[in-house]
C-alpha cells in the first residue's frame, strides 16, 4: 500500500472535508477559511463551461463572503463521500430558498485535495 492510500491519511482526509463541511453548512466563513490551507485553491461551478478560478485565502474568503450573503439558506446534502490517500469526492445536493420564498435545488460533485488536515483543492461540478 502506497503512502498516499494509507488508511490513516484517508480517513484524516475524510475528517478535513467533514470538518469543511460543517462551517459550509453554518455559513461560518472563518471555520470554512480555518479548515483550508494558505494556499487553497477553489474552482467555482460558474460561470460555464469552465467555471472561476479563487487562489489563496483572501480570494477564497471573498467568494465565500459574498455566496453565504447572497445565499442565506444554502444548504448542501451529502449524498455520498469517499476518499482515498488526500483526495476525496462528495457526491451533493445544494438547496436553496428564493427571496420570494421558492425552493430550488441543484446536484453535483466536489473533488477535494486535503493536506495537513485542511482542504488545499476544491473543485465543483454540477449536473446539467
Amino acid at each position: 500500500m502506497s503512502e498516499n492510500t494509507h488508511p490513516d491519511q484517508t480517513q484524516a482526509t475524510l475528517d478535513a472535508v467533514e470538518r469543511f463541511n460543517a462551517a459550509f453548512n453554518r455559513h461560518d466563513v472563518d471555520a470554512v477559511m480555518a479548515a483550508m490551507t494558505d494556499d487553497c485553491v477553489f474552482e467555482n461551478t460558474s460561470p460555464f463551461p469552465d467555471g472561476e478560478r479563487y487562489s489563496g485565502q483572501a480570494a477564497v474568503r471573498a467568494f465565500w463572503q459574498q455566496f453565504f450573503a447572497g445565499s442565506p439558506h444554502a444548504l448542501f446534502e451529502t449524498e455520498d463521500i469517499f476518499a482515498s490517500g488526500d483526495r476525496c469526492v462528495v457526491l451533493w445536493r445544494y438547496n436553496w430558498v428564493e427571496a420570494n420564498g421558492q425552493r430550488g435545488h441543484i446536484r453535483g460533485v466536489d473533488v477535494f485535495r486535503v493536506r495537513d488536515g485542511k482542504v488545499a483543492e476544491k473543485f465543483a461540478y454540477v449536473k446539467g
